[in-house]
């Protein structure tokens, strides 16, 4: 097949026509060299959907090239590629290669006469399955107080460590009923990121996540064999990988008021050792109202998704939903108690130096908490609070903005509220979302990477992966879910592109992933573990200008800022809240691209 592209020279036409003739006459036999320049999603491409890769080509567009079956050696597609196209933020060119219309499943190859050939790609069904359930996976890794057992882990397997039965209570934290240095029990949960701290902020909010992964999706979600201790039972892994999680959060809210300890902590981080060599005292340091706004609304979800495993998890369900009724009445009493750890660290001793995740107002957290109570609950008085704090604008979720968490679960169940302000705060989440969807799709087909996520400079920071690139593809999600119309399902697909390949790095951002994956992860189980290859299924940050750990990046162009070494927190650490999202992305997606 021949495509001709638009505004080309007029000599073009004719060089481009013999370079094809002699790639269809001659490339049967010829071997080019592998090239890292020819860049697409490392794990494959889906029968049906669009099929594009990006090649870095700083002299020339419109370059001949053709997709070679690796099964019979034969080549059964040619065609150009784009003009070069240019970065707003960079002198780096690009030409695009379209190839959608090979759809049959196999192994296949690019080849580039005037550059070389790719790394064989995939076409096949459920291409995403095998990372969406690596990224559930992630989360047993990350499990404190229990073995990592080997028939569940393999190689990755480890000892238990930090028990967390004898944590003390911060002097920050003290209360009537547990004075300065008072004992209590918090085990499980899991570890947060590359360090081995618990935090209730973040915690809530992958548990949000992920809840609503089981919610949108329970079908695809009940297929999934994360392969975990509590596999077989009759709750999907998904829960059960959950409900360690909640265990933990649970301990963490003062049963005498409600409120809930911000984190769990050792003083300043540990060094790169293992678990078991830990040997700091560990504190829960104190109550804030974003953590125990988190806390409420994660818990109201839990309570209505776990109501349907009682079997498994008896009580759980009047458990958290009593636990998040406790600590919605501590906020509305306690509105501006934020964390500030340095403000405490004046106050209180022993110095705290670990993550902060601490917020300059909690309006956000009001709004998602009460959405929650009110879906779960169906009472006025929550609706009353959620529609005081509503948003203006769509704005995609993160630990520190949480309102579009409320607004997914008001989307979800929009058909089931009989409130009429009930249907009409969830009509404006619904146009709010559209609105955003449809500006950042804007443009897509011109943008260099054919993808709407790293068009911009202000899309690469600490935590983008995540945070930018698969928070704007469940967003995507939502629009086909609400309206079915396919645009979006594309352009949700064509950001889990970027994220696994086609992208200005060439990188798979998700360890043991495609051929070019992160290898140092900024991960204290990964480093301490004396294995070549980390710990598999995690998302790394990504490129970040800000270059906050000052490590050395090989270049200071906002997508390039990436470096895969250990030291590189401010690029390539891991964190349960960025595995929450793009777990939910490459699973909802995944299913998503099946039903079509």
């Amino acid at each position: 097949m021949y495509i001709e592209s638009k505004n080309r020279h007029p000599w073009a036409h004719a060089l481009t026509l013999c370079m094809l003739i002699a790639v269809a006459t001659s490339c049967v036999q010829k071997e080019f060299p592998v090239t890292e320049s020819i860049r697409f999603n490392q794990l494959g491409f889906y029968p049906s959907e669009e099929k594009v890769a990006v090649i870095f080509s700083d002299t020339v567009g419109n370059l001949p090239f053709s997709i070679r079956n690796m099964a019979n050696r034969k080549i059964v597609y040619t065609g150009v590629s784009s003009e070069l196209r240019s970065s707003s933020f960079s002198d780096k060119k690009t030409s695009v290669l379209s190839f959608s219309d090979v759809t049959a499943p196999g192994q296949y190859r690019i080849e580039v006469p005037a550059v070389g050939q790719s790394h064989q790609f995939t076409i096949g069904e459920n291409i995403l399955q095998d990372v969406s359930l690596a990224g559930l996976k992630a989360f047993y890794y990350q499990r404190a107080s229990t073995p990592v057992e080997e028939v569940y882990a393999g190689q990755w397997n480890r000892p238990s460590g930090h028990p967390d039965d004898r944590v003390m209570v911060h002097s920050s934290a003290v209360s009537p009923n547990r004075p300065e240095g008072t004992v209590i029990s918090s085990p499980k949960g899991w570890y947060d990121a590359g360090d081995y701290n618990k935090y209730i902020v973040n915690s809530g909010f992958t548990v949000g996540v992920l809840l609503s992964l089981y919610e949108d999706f329970p079908d695809e979600v009940k297929q999934q064999d994360g392969n975990i201790p509590e596999s077989g039972n009759a709750t999907p892994d998904l829960l059960d990988e959950i409900h360690w999680n909640i265990d933990w959060m649970l301990t963490m809210q003062d049963p005498a008021d409600g409120g809930v300890y911000h984190k769990l902590t050792e003083p300043e981080f540990e060094g790169f050792i293992k678990p078991t060599d830990c040997q700091k005292q560990r504190y829960v340091v104190a109550k804030s109202v974003t953590a125990t706004l988190d806390f409420a609304a994660s818990m109201a979800q839990a309570s209505r998704v776990y109501a349907g495993y009682g079997a498994d998890y008896p009580g759980v369900a009047e458990k958290t939903l009593s636990a998040a009724r406790d600590a919605f009445n501590w906020a509305l009493k306690n509105p501006d108690i934020l964390y500030r750890q340095r403000d405490m660290n004046e106050k209180f001793d022993p110095d705290i130096t670990t993550g902060e995740y601490g917020d300059r107002a909690a309006g956000d957290e009001f709004f998602w908490a009460a959405v929650e109570l009110y879906v779960t609950t169906r009472e006025a008085g929550f609706l009353k609070t959620a529609m005081a704090y509503a948003p203006e604008t769509y704005r995609l979720p993160t630990w520190g903005r949480v309102s579009g968490l409320g607004a997914w679960t008001l989307l979800r169940y929009a058909g089931s509220l009989e409130d009429e302000s009930g249907k009409e705060l969830a009509g404006k989440m619904q146009s709010q979302l559209l609105a955003y969807a449809d500006s950042a799709a804007q443009n897509v087909e011109s943008a260099p990477y054919y993808a709407p996520y790293g068009r911009e400079a202000g899309d690469f920071f600490w935590g983008c992966n995540s945070d930018a690139a698969s928070n704007q593809g469940i967003t995507f999600l939502y629009a086909w879910m609400l309206t079915k119309d396919r645009k979006y399902l594309t352009d949700a697909l064509r950001d889990m592109d970027y994220i696994l390949g086609r992208n200005a790095t060439g990188f798979c951002y998700i360890t043991g992933q495609g051929y070019k994956s992160p290898m140092n992860p900024h991960h204290r189980l990964s480093a301490s573990d004396e294995l070549v290859d980390p710990l598999p299924g995690f998302m790394v940050g990504g490129p970040n200008p800000g270059k906050q750990d000052g490590c050395e990046y090989p270049s200071d162009i906002p997508d390039e800022c990436y470096a895969d070494v250990t030291p590189s927190y401010a690029s390539n650490e891991i964190a349960i809240n960025w595995q929450g999202l793009f777990t939910y992305f490459s699973t909802a997606l995944n299913a998503s691209l099946q039903k079509e």
